[in-house]
């Protein structure tokens, strides 16, 4: 059985920081082409940032020099690093794997971050 367990979101402050996580079991995260999206109430879900194995990393310019995605094969994880965090950065983060041929995808079950005073 193939699960995504996404887990670091929580409450934070402006301009603070949070580390999310998205460990994989049953999968070998590393044949796989990771992302984050992020859905925010009343909203559609939303890229965030996505990367390929042969290294393309893009993001969206709402969250350009603030986040970072990266992987760890030996922890078969995807991060998203979060900086200077704003208050529209909050919504339900989700990480999500595509094979490179598009033929299989999968998602986490979401962790809700909150960014407010």
């Amino acid at each position: 059985q193939v699960t995504l367990v996404e887990s670091g979101g929580g409450l934070v402050q402006p301009g603070g920081s949070l580390r999310l996580s998205c460990k994989g079991s049953g999968i070998l995260l590393g044949y796989f082409n990771p992302a984050w999206y992020r859905q925010a109430p009343g909203k559609e879900r939303e890229l965030v940032a996505s990367m390929t194995r042969s290294g393309k990393i893009d993001y969206a310019d709402s969250v350009k020099g603030r986040f970072t995605i990266s992987a760890d094969n030996a922890e078969n994880a995807v991060y998203l690093q979060m900086n200077s965090l704003r208050p529209e950065d909050t919504a339900v983060y989700y990480c999500n794997i595509v094979s490179p041929a598009g033929a299989s995808t999968y998602w986490g079950q979401g962790t809700q971050v909150t960014v407010s005073s």
